[in-house]
């Protein structure tokens, strides 16, 4: 097998695309006492940069609320990567970019919330991890 038809899949580069933290009630919900309402939304992304090169993000939205209704903390990551795939089947970089990568992005991006959040004053974040296998199947299915 010639060496030019090996396949390769690397990591070309790791960045936050987009970061933000809003804490519309502050300095107030700092004095207000309750255990918060945790939401989490995830989705992905991927495009064609070029010929064998692709990006992949991986956007979280954290938000806390007390009672319910007032905000604690919103924050917003969108962590993404450089990806390089050459010599691949379509079927299977379909599914690099649907799950490999994003379990590559997803720990950068559960670091960059927990961090927003503490630096904002809040107790850190910590989320559970994502199947995102699950997810892309499911994605899969409605589309």
């Amino acid at each position: 097998m010639s060496e030019e038809l090996q396949p390769v899949f690397s990591i070309e580069r790791l960045y936050v695309k987009d970061l933000s933290l809003e804490v519309p009630h502050a300095p107030q919900i700092f004095l207000e006492q309750g255990e918060p309402e945790v939401d989490m939304r995830v989705s992905t992304n991927n495009e064609k940069l070029g010929e064998s090169i692709y990006a992949v993000d991986v956007t979280i939205t954290v938000t806390a609320k007390l009672d319910g209704e007032r905000t604690m903390f919103l924050n917003e990551v969108t962590q993404s990567g450089i990806f390089r795939l050459e010599n691949i089947p379509e079927e299977d970089a379909k599914l690099l970019l649907g799950i490999a990568c994003p379990n590559i992005l997803f720990p950068y991006a559960r670091e960059a919330i927990s961090s927003s959040v503490t630096r904002a004053g809040f107790p850190p974040v910590l989320l559970a991890p994502i199947n995102f296998e699950a997810m892309y199947q499911q994605e899969e299915g409605n589309a």
